[in-house]
């Protein structure tokens, strides 16, 4: 028991730190790209990098992440995300920007790897007893992460300049990388002895398709939550400053301020989940906790007042929390280990064509219509796709069992 925590710790305190050094690197980076080029739009650039970084990547990465080593393969991420990281000084000071974009395209193919190898790392690693505990703290660091990493980097920016900001988030990816070191190897074998190649993925995406038609609801529960936690509120959260700027008339201050009371929802949110999460079960957690994110979307959607748009911010990051968390654990539970990989990595692909989709619509809709009714058409649909998760997660069941577990 004692050398579980022991894994659990290193495990969290390498997500911690690596999740914390990611905030200083994205400020630090469009800063630095906006007083190299003062352009709004050399910036936004970097935004679109990485949705077309997980098109190319995990059409293809889930096939290796099953077959080699996941520890180590999240080791090399870390090493190499360092080394590119800190090369993006030079790129930026020499003025080749397509230099540049190509080093934090790199990044963010390797950001789109490490997530499923790090998924399939810490399911075989936790057992399952201790699956909510752990997704709860997980949760809890990645909503300080949010606050502390943008404190952390002004603080910087106070001491050192941006590019200091830089190095120092390659530093944390190689703290992380250390930390990761220390934990146990859980395969032997570091590469399946057929090598890769295009029938190898043909096989792979078969075997997906097959694992997603014999598991219908469990696959069903996985693409609704992702269709009303991340792809809708991605389209919605574009428009979010022009809504706060044109249809609220915030100023700065007043937008910053409704930021903070999100940040301060969602420390609120993860605390609490963290404390009481053996006491839920993972389908309230997942179910109701979606279905509160959607109201807290509506009553944003609906405000006129920065009043009412902060009790809407703070309900849906609140609440954010506890959907995270109960779908982290559902699908831990419910995907084996040894197709877990290849699933996460196909359906990240599914994501990403759909949320570039649903981003172009919804700001399409603002430009015809207005930016209020983008946002309530996209709030209601969220809705009603969580209503429907709610409804599978708690009809009767039929086919493949989905485990809930306690």
């Amino acid at each position: 028991m004692k050398k579980h925590w022991r894994d659990m710790s290193l495990l969290l305190g390498a997500i911690g730190i690596a999740n914390i050094g990611e905030w200083i690197y994205m400020i630090a980076l469009h800063l630095l790209i906006f007083q190299e080029t003062g352009s709004v739009l050399a910036v936004t650039a970097v935004y679109m990098l990485r949705p077309v970084a997980s098109l190319l990547t995990n059409s293809w990465s889930g096939s290796l992440i099953d077959r080699l080593n996941q520890r180590k393969v999240m080791i090399s991420l870390d090493i190499s995300r360092a080394i590119l990281i800190a090369c993006i000084p030079f790129a930026i000071f020499s003025g080749y920007l397509l230099t540049l974009y190509v080093i934090v395209f790199l990044i963010q193919m390797a950001q789109a790897m490490f997530h499923p190898a790090s998924m399939v790392y810490m399911t075989g690693l936790i057992p399952a007893d201790n699956r909510k505990r752990f997704n709860a703290i997980r949760s809890l660091l990645q909503s300080g992460g949010f606050l502390l990493g943008p404190a952390v980097a002004g603080l910087l920016f106070l001491i050192g300049t941006p590019v200091f900001s830089i190095y120092i988030n390659a530093i944390c990816l190689l703290v992380s990388a250390l930390f990761t070191m220390c934990l146990p190897n859980l395969l032997k074998q570091d590469a399946n002895q057929k090598g890769f190649t295009l029938s190898m993925l043909k096989e792979d995406a078969k075997l997906v398709l097959r694992f997603s038609l014999t598991s219908r609801q469990i696959m069903t529960v996985y693409l609704l939550f992702s269709a009303a936690i991340t792809v809708l509120p991605t389209a919605i959260d574009s428009l979010e400053t022009a809504f706060a700027k044109e249809v609220l008339l915030l100023t700065d201050t007043q937008y910053g301020l409704l930021v903070s009371i999100a940040g301060a929802g969602i420390i609120a949110g993860a605390g609490l989940n963290s404390v009481i999460v053996e006491k839920l079960t993972v389908s309230i957690m997942l179910g109701v906790g979606s279905l509160f994110v959607a109201c807290g979307y509506l009553i944003y959607a609906f405000s006129s007042t920065l009043f009412a748009a902060a009790v809407g911010f703070f309900i849906l990051a609140f609440f954010l929390a506890f959907a995270n968390t109960g779908f982290m654990t559902f699908y831990q539970t419910n995907i084996p280990v040894e197709v877990m990989g290849r699933v996460a990595s196909f359906y990240a692909l599914v994501e990403a064509i759909l949320t570039i989709m649903m981003t172009g619509f919804s700001g399409g809709l603002a430009h015809v219509l207005s930016i209020r009714t983008s946002v309530v058409i996209g709030s209601l649909c969220m809705l009603l796709v969580c209503l429907l998760l709610c409804f599978v997660i708690f009809r009767p069941l039929t086919g493949k069992k989905i485990v809930h577990p306690t």
